[in-house]
């Protein structure tokens, strides 16, 4: 028996059952009773969570196109990246540095066709 077009109760059971076990498992912190605190190695490890989703997101975007590493300096998205770094040590706030990366970015990409 269909319960949607194209949807039969097994799909329904498969998906409640990933629904009770993410909301279960996601909300473990909330229905324990003591407190709960990360090891010192764990709390540790997590500060270098941000430069590892740098590394692994953002950095392959820059200096990647299509799967090849870029053979040319003309990409707007270098100078962004650089004018955003250095922005960035300049000021410390997080807001500049992404205007001004976006501010060197667009005009370079939409203007010039970089």
């Amino acid at each position: 028996m269909m319960l949607f077009e194209g949807t039969d109760f097994w799909t329904v059971g498969v998906i409640v059952g990933l629904t009770v076990v993410t909301v279960i498992t996601r909300c473990f912190f909330f229905i324990s009773s003591e407190e709960w605190t990360l090891p010192a190695w764990a709390q540790r490890g997590l500060q270098f969570a941000p430069i590892a989703a740098m590394a692994a997101v953002v950095f392959p975007e820059i200096l990647m196109q299509q799967g090849q590493f870029l053979q040319t300096w003309m990409d707007a998205r270098w100078m962004g990246a650089v004018v955003g770094g250095v922005v960035y040590f300049w000021k410390r706030n997080v807001l500049w540095t992404i205007l001004a990366g976006m501010l060197a970015y667009l005009p370079l990409h939409l203007l010039l066709g970089w």
